[in-house]
């Protein structure tokens, strides 16, 4: 596209001083820079290095080796964490189980932008201080394991790329991350993780689900859902009431819902303006109503604010948010968009399901805050959370010891066999 701040008149005196074969050139150039910029913004969306990238149909066989050892030793492949990742917080309550149990674990940073990972390891020790597994990047040797373990779909093409032949590879899915963006090129690379033969460990009966409709892919083992039961509880309350909304803005994360959650809770200011509205996450200063601000938020704070706001908005439009539980173990009612993915993991009548238009969850947000009982549906709430992250988290280092530990004849199946699910 020839760039609109040049007039007609600019490229007619080029032509005349150059000349045709002087210009061409120069608006071939431009092109070019244009279809860069295109391709720079593909990129800059790639949570992986180009490099990196692996296609399944020419992946060879992996021949995996067993072991009879007590203590594995294991490699966790994952991004960098930024303070409260929700993702991260998953991953490390099952390094930090898989340590409990006896293995040696190692945290595999894979820095799309660097090899030096050690800026990360502050983070770590801060925000994940019961983890005790040493931390180096994932481009570097990842030899002497027994087990590899990728944690979304950049790292599993790190992992399928990097891996020595004789690892045994799992992957943690926790969610379905194709949906993550429109169906193209970023798509089709997430989808084909499903396919490099790794170990998948669904979280949740939504990524179960869609591995097998979508691709005909049986999960490996399929662990539940959890709930940080120790830090999201009902507080001793004082005299003040409960009251206000809470809402955990992410601007970036289209999945989230966050257009919805603005223009729903625009509608919800019209109708109730002495209810308070609390943002958390993202700072946000774009609205036309007020708004208060609390930033990025330790659990224990986000617990507090919890336990005196009446409701939130939990929307989601891939895998449950882990925030709707925590908000519904503090008391709080979460208003979720109805739909089968975050009902298949948290089927719930004590949460608000409304469709998911701004009208519909307004509405939803209004019931919570116009109900008759508010203290006594928040300790209904609370007291309707009963799992914890234990379960799953074993379940996870089982799947593991398994696989390393079942001799490799076992797994072997008559040559006109399919594969077992």
């Amino acid at each position: 596209m020839i760039p609109s701040h040049r007039s007609p008149a600019h490229f007619w005196q080029r032509i005349q001083s150059t000349g045709p074969a002087g210009f061409a050139p120069a608006l071939l150039r431009r092109m070019a820079l244009k279809m860069d910029q295109r391709y720079d913004f593909l990129r800059a969306e790639l949570p992986v290095r180009i490099e990196d990238l692996v296609d399944s149909s020419g992946m060879r066989p992996p021949h995996p080796s067993r072991t009879p050892d007590a203590s594995l030793r294991i490699g966790w492949v994952c991004s960098p964490p930024g303070p409260g990742s929700g993702g991260h917080t998953t991953l490390f309550r099952m390094v930090e189980e898989a340590e409990q149990r006896g293995h040696e674990c190692t945290l595999l940073l894979y820095d799309r932008n660097s090899d030096d990972v050690a800026r990360h390891e502050p983070v770590i020790r801060r925000y994940w201080p019961n983890i005790r597994a040493g931390i180096r990047s994932a481009t570097g040797a990842i030899g002497g394991m027994h087990a590899l373990v990728a944690s979304s779909w950049g790292t599993a093409h790190v992992v399928a790329r990097r891996a020595p032949s004789a690892v045994n590879c799992f992957y943690f899915i926790q969610d379905y991350e194709p949906y993550f963006y429109p169906r193209g090129a970023l798509y089709a690379l997430a989808e084909d993780t499903y396919r490099f033969g790794f170990t998948n460990i669904a979280l949740g009966e939504m990524v179960a689900s869609r591995l097998q409709s979508e691709l005909g892919i049986t999960a490996d083992a399929t662990v539940p859902f959890g709930c940080d039961t120790s830090t999201y509880k009902l507080l001793r309350r004082d005299s003040a009431p409960r009251a206000g909304i809470v809402y955990y803005a992410k601007r970036s994360v289209d999945r989230r819902g966050y257009l919805l959650a603005k223009l729903a809770l625009e509608i919800f200011h019209l109708q109730h303006p002495d209810q308070e509205i609390h943002i958390f996450g993202d700072t946000v200063s774009d609205w036309n109503i007020p708004v208060t601000n609390h930033g990025s938020l330790r659990p224990s704070e986000l617990n507090a604010l919890y336990n005196r706001t009446i409701a939130s908005v939990a929307l989601s439009f891939t895998n449950i948010s882990l925030v709707a539980e925590e908000l519904m173990a503090a008391g709080n009612v979460p208003v979720m968009n109805d739909h089968p993915f975050p009902r298949a993991d948290l089927s719930t009548t004590a949460a608000i399901w409304v469709p998911a238009t701004p009208a519909g969850i307004a509405h939803g947000l209004s019931e919570a805050v116009s109900a008759a009982d508010i203290e006594g549906r928040a300790r209904h709430l609370a007291e309707s959370v009963r799992r914890t992250w234990r379960l799953p988290s074993v379940l996870v280092s089982q799947e593991i010891e398994r696989i390393c530990r079942t001799p490799a004849n076992e797994f072997a199946l008559p040559p006109t066999a399919e594969a077992a699910p």
